[in-house]
Formats: structure tokens, sequence, C-alpha cells
């Protein structure tokens, strides 16, 4: 694997130049096989058998990934903010969508602060330079990502830029966090409506 080419630690995932972005789709003409294959992949990623990585203050569950050979084109992770964390700071070609999920937070892109909370959808357009915030110092917030950067890669729309790495130390509110792995229900109160 390459050098990683910010200052984050290499175990880092975002860190790992070596991923595969665009699968391979190879075979009989007809693709018989390839139908075959997937049709015989598991339809449902459970939670519980994929971790979080990275941290400490912005941790990602990828669920699907043109790695796992069930989708090409599109990227699926959950992302978690430790309380008054952050992203790294880095723009792409690929559009991205955020459903907050619980917490409360902003985005800056392309230096515009955007401020959300949970039930929003945050868009990160074409060529954004954006960075996300958890804006509360006691709670985490989560986030479900949809984008489409391997459809990008495929076209050869590669342009990707990292201009501030994640953090590898906690906020000082976060010293102490653990992300959630367990899934919790923070958009509805416990005693109903």
């Amino acid at each position: 694997m390459p050098p990683p080419d910010d200052d984050a630690p290499p175990q880092l995932y975002h860190s790992n130049k070596n991923r595969t972005f665009v699968r391979a789709v190879q075979g009989d003409y007809g693709l018989n096989a390839e139908l075959e294959r997937l049709r015989s992949m598991p339809r449902v990623q459970k939670a519980s058998e994929i971790k979080f990585v990275d941290g400490p203050q912005a941790y990602s569950r990828h669920y699907v990934e043109p790695k796992d050979g069930i989708t090409q084109t599109f990227h699926l992770h959950l992302e978690e903010y430790g309380p008054g964390g952050k992203s790294q700071k880095h723009g792409h070609v690929n559009e991205a969508a955020f459903y907050i999920l619980d917490g409360r937070g902003y985005e800056i892109h392309d230096g515009e602060r955007y401020d959300w909370e949970a039930g929003d959808v945050a868009i990160v357009h074409n060529n954004c330079v954006h960075q996300h915030f958890n804006a509360d110092p006691e709670r985490p917030a989560r986030a479900l990502v949809i984008k489409t950067k391997p459809m990008y890669m495929f076209m050869n729309m590669l342009f990707q830029k990292q201009v501030e790495p994640r953090q590898t130390e906690p906020t000082p509110e976060g010293v102490g966090f653990v992300v959630r792995e367990e899934e919790e229900d923070f958009n509805h109160p416990r005693e109903g409506y």
C-alpha cells in the first residue's frame, strides 16, 4: 500500500489509498455468471456485523461499497461524530446526501455554513470543499451517507482532495467518548408521542 498523502495514521479508513472504487465485471459475454453471482449475494447487511472505523472525532461504518461485490455505482456508510467532533475537510467531484439520524450540527460548504438536525438531509454538491461538524458538546451526532463516488470514478471523474485530515485527537469534550456500535433511537421519545 502506498503511504498516505496526509498526516493521518495509515490504519484509518480514509487514509487507505489502496481501496477498490470500481470492481471488474468480467465473464461470459452474456454476463449470465455475473447475474448469478449478484443474485446469490446477501440482500441485507447486518450492522452488528460491521464495525466502525476511524475516530476519535469522526467514525464510519461502511455498509456497501464496490469492494464488497454487491453494488457498483454507489457507496453507503454511517458517520458518527463524537461530542464537538468534526470530519476531515475535503472536496470531490461526486455528490453526497447525508440523512441526519440524530444530533445537531452544521456543514461548511465552500466557506458557507449550513445548520442541520435530526430528520434533515444535507446535500454536498459536486466539486464542493466541505466539512461536517457536530455542534453538540455533550452528545454524538449520526448521519447515513449515500454517495455515487464509485460511478464518478468509473466515468474517470477522479478529482478528490483532502484539505485538512481527520483529527487524531478527541475534542476536549469528547475525551472518553466511545462510538455507539449498537443502534439507539434518539429521534423519538422513549415514552412515545
